[in-house]
């Protein structure tokens, strides 16, 4: 593989920004600084670049993150910051949301590169759990468990929604489990029986909980058994 196609691979680099460092002395080989973007590297070759060591060991990459509120789950956005700016990894650009929060709420959000992993996630058709605990400006009253399992409308939505478990934790809290992932649901399911989301933290999506460990906007990569969930 030319050197320079392996850099943009490995990195946020175009074809011709790639050949521009390659040039400049700024890429070592095997301990070589290398100036020819056409150069040949192979699986064995180790390559630095900006004070990190690559290679040319393909494995995607799997992360869990604990989102604060004030950051939106988009590589880019005029108006905010992103949650890849929580982020300490090389190549960052080639990085994706799996399943996104809204900007006030917390909780787990899960990021990949893994475009087939990220589906079995995302897709509906697999039908993967996600698990809430949300607070509310008003006590819930018990028959919205019943309700919520049946589905509710939402607003200009025609259909109801799948069945959800609802379980009462307070007067004014409740942990919400759904098998869908519409736009705003939680809320807007709370807002079909008259009540108002003033909290929401995702715990949990499918079989995998947060790390508790984990402060708000920290992170860590996911175990193997962690990534076979899915």
């Amino acid at each position: 593989m030319r050197l320079d196609k392996f850099l943009c691979d490995c990195s946020d680099l175009t074809r011709s920004l790639a050949g521009r460092v390659i040039r400049r002395g700024e890429v070592i080989v095997d301990g070589i600084v290398v100036k020819q973007p056409a150069f040949h590297i192979n699986e064995q070759s180790q390559i630095e670049f900006d004070g990190v060591t690559l290679s040319l060991d393909r494995r995607n990459r799997y992360f869990m993150l604990h989102k604060p509120e004030g950051y939106v789950c988009s590589n880019e956005d005029p108006d905010h910051t992103t949650v890849f700016a929580l982020l300490d990894e090389p190549a960052v650009g080639k990085l994706h949301v799996v399943g996104r929060l809204d900007l006030d709420t917390t909780g787990l959000v899960l990021i990949s590169d893994d475009g087939q992993w990220s589906h079995r996630i995302t897709s509906p058709r697999h039908e993967c759990a996600k698990t809430y605990r949300v607070w509310l400006a008003d006590p819930v009253h018990q028959d919205a468990i019943s309700l919520f399992a049946d589905g509710v409308f939402l607003r200009n939505e025609t259909d109801k929604t799948r069945p959800a478990k609802l379980e009462l934790l307070g007067e004014c809290e409740a942990r919400l489990t759904i098998q869908e992932g519409k736009y705003h649901q939680v809320k807007r399911m709370f807002a079909s029986i008259g009540n108002k989301v003033v909290g929401l933290h995702r715990e949990q999506i499918g079989s995998l909980m947060l790390d508790e460990t984990l402060e708000l906007g920290e992170y860590r990569e996911l175990t193997a058994e962690e990534i076979a969930l899915f």
